[in-house]
């Protein structure tokens, strides 16, 4: 439930909610354009039995602010119990928001926003007056004659887009798919679509547009309701750690991604025509980890990626794109989450969540704009390690120091996503929010698949023996060999995961195995050549990568076949 009130209708909803009466009240025509101090916009996005999450915007109608601090109280036992995007503190009732460093400037005509979430017991009533540093404001009910409603952020959206939908399935990939030997198996699964460059909105050489995805879909719809998958992929200084998926635009051009591909986009989804679909979009996948990861002092830095962080275009990039394809009430926004085999272990697993939140908290955007999260995408870490957790020990020595498991706290992608979802929620994100993980490429069957634990001699040979994902590192990336299909596309498989799904088409190439010149930007990564014997970012391991590799997202042959022949569970 979604809810505004003037500062007026909520006091009196207090007293007939106390009395039992009903109470009318005479609001002054003028009160939308009346000349106001400031004005608060206090919305209830979510509630259940014993708790909420709420949104604060305020608009400062007076002199410019350096610093600011809102107040209210409660007339109920109303708690809130953690904040973001202002220091919250509550005494009693009472109930204060103070600015954090870098968002205290507050210009004449300025907003600010902020949120918390609470907790109640009884009633939630909308707290009937706040105050910007000691001036009553007005509460902003979205009534003025040119202020239009402000959009119910529950309005149209389902908690799940994935419950009781089909998923699109795209045509194009569907007849690659098809025409493989045995292809057909698998043909009608959906996939993800990927819009990675600008070319990509319009079709490029004669393929199928956005709008032509969006077209299909809605025949693909008929009565029911559907999902449709975008992923929006073309971030400026794309993948700064790996040189295969880079992109066309430079790192300092937010400009170009915001007015040339973000906006058309933008401009697209929200077409009325478009209503009826429920669409999914990827936000920007192995970006913001990076700069976690990959910057600064460690082995694994590199240039690009510190210039990444520097000059924070990945969190400005994708903070515009939740914040303008959030606008369509339709649409539903994942971030990307990397997998556990990145950012598992204890140095990267809460940073990677507070640049996420910075991310969700820029050029516009609120934690409101994103409805979950998104792990293992285009990767092949392994759903669920039956064969040992993170807890067994074997002769006196924790699975955490196998050379595999490298202190990682997590050993597949199931523990490892309903685990960042907790701390996602932690770091200030809405307690609602849902996992997807893609299990495109995790099944890692056939004949190599371990029946069993492996045996007891010492702690690798037990984890080696056990383990489902046959990789020769878990940094390993590029078109890995002896990888299979994962779980079929599917809603709610686990508690905290919206669906399993399919975001990377199989077949569609990691990166060239060796040079090959392009206009896509993309350039040769030594990790997808077979013979590379490593970097830190694989312990200095073989790459793993099949051979004879095209470009990123060119369709390999070779892949599609091995990804069936080893599909657990395996195809009919």
């Amino acid at each position: 439930m979604s809810r505004t009130r003037t500062a007026m209708l909520a006091a009196l909803a207090l007293v007939a909610g106390a009395s039992g009466t009903a109470l009318a009240a005479t609001v002054p025509a003028d009160i939308g354009t009346a000349a106001v101090p400031c004005t608060v916009d206090y919305k209830v996005q979510n509630q259940w039995d014993t708790g909420f999450t709420a949104a604060v915007t305020v608009t400062n109608q007076g002199s410019a602010k350096s610093n600011w601090s809102v107040k209210w109280s409660y007339a109920g036992n109303q708690k809130v119990t953690s904040g973001w995007n202002a220091k919250i503190s509550q005494s009693g009732a009472a109930v204060t928001a103070a600015n954090e460093t870098y968002n205290g400037t507050l210009s004449t005509g300025g907003s600010v926003s902020f949120g918390f979430q609470g907790s109640y017991s009884g009633t939630n009533a909308v707290p009937a007056t706040f105050t910007l540093d000691g001036v009553t404001c007005n509460v902003d009910d979205g009534s003025g004659p040119t202020d239009p409603p402000d959009p119910d952020p529950t309005g149209p959206k389902v908690d799940n887009p994935y419950s009781g939908a089909k998923v699109y399935v795209n045509p194009e990939w569907s007849a690659k798919a098809a025409a493989e030997p045995g292809g057909s198996r698998i043909a009608n699964q959906p996939t993800g679509v990927w819009l990675d460059r600008i070319a990509a909105i319009n079709g490029v050489g004669g393929g199928m547009g956005l709008r032509d995805h969006l077209d299909e879909a809605l025949t693909q719809k008929g009565s029911g309701e559907l999902v449709v998958q975008l992923v929006i992929y073309n971030l400026p200084g794309r993948d700064c750690a790996a040189l295969a998926s880079n992109g066309e635009l430079g790192p300092t051009e937010l400009g170009r991604y915001k007015t040339e591909y973000i906006d058309p986009i933008a401009a697209i989804l929200a077409d009325p025509k478009y209503a009826a679909l429920r669409i999914v979009t990827t936000i920007e996948i192995d970006s913001l980890p990076n700069l976690v990861t990959n910057t600064g002092s460690r082995p694994t830095a590199t240039p690009q990626c510190d210039v990444m962080k520097a000059n924070g275009n990945y969190q400005k990039g994708v903070g515009y794109a939740l914040n303008k394809l959030g606008d369509a009430p339709n649409v539903y926004n994942y971030i990307d989450a990397g997998h556990h085999g990145w950012i598992g272990w204890d140095d990267n697993f809460a940073a990677s969540a507070t640049v996420m939140k910075e991310a969700a908290t820029s050029e516009g955007a609120t934690v409101n704009d994103v409805h979950g999260f998104i792990a293992n995408t285009a990767n092949y870490s392994a759903l669920k390690e039956n064969n040992f957790t993170i807890n067994d020990s074997v002769g006196g020595k924790s699975v955490r120091e196998s050379k595999w498991v490298d202190w990682n706290r997590y050993v597949d992608e199931l523990s490892f996503a309903q685990g960042f979802r907790n701390q996602l929620v932690t770091t200030g994100f809405n307690s609602g929010i849902g996992m997807l993980i893609d299990t495109s490429r995790n099944g890692w069957g056939g004949s190599a698949r371990p029946a069993g634990p492996g045996a007891t001699t010492d702690v690798d040979t037990y984890i080696n023996g056990g383990r489902y994902d046959r990789r020769i590192h878990v940094g390993n990336w590029c078109n890995q060999s002896g990888a299979g299909l994962g779980e079929r596309p599917q809603a709610n498989p686990a508690a905290g995961i919206d669906a399993y799904v399919w975001i990377k088409p199989p077949g569609e190439s990691d990166g060239a195995s060796k040079e090959i010149p392009n206009d896509e930007g993309k350039g040769f990564d030594r990790m997808c050549d077979p013979t590379y014997t490593g970097n830190p970012r694989n312990g200095n391991s073989m790459s793993g990568s099949l051979p004879d590799a095209p470009l990123s997202g060119h369709w390999f042959s070779a892949q599609f076949q091995q990804l069936m022949q080893n599909a657990y569970p395996p195809l009919p």
